[in-house]
């Protein structure tokens, strides 16, 4: 496990070092969690439904689907 000391800037602002971006093969957008004590920091991929792409059946229209689990993300985030 590597680490950095960084520091948040005055828009509380923190870059991540280079080298823990290349290492990890962040690109894009990142998802952090709070994780009690601490912050996860995880990758999203380019297009997370493409990545689900056949890890279910169902019957209802994928719109339905993505607006549903955007919803429930946002009441996850405290909305």
């Amino acid at each position: 496990m590597s680490g950095a000391m960084v520091s948040l800037d005055k828009q509380n602002r923190v870059a991540l070092p280079k080298d823990v971006i290349d290492k990890l093969g962040l690109t894009g957008k990142v998802v952090l969690v709070d994780l009690g004590d601490h912050i996860g920091i995880y990758p999203v991929p380019k297009d997370p439904y493409e990545r689900l792409h056949g890890s279910f059946t169902t019957e209802k229209p994928f719109k339905e689907l993505r607006r549903r689990a955007e919803e429930l993300a946002l009441d996850d985030a405290g909305r």
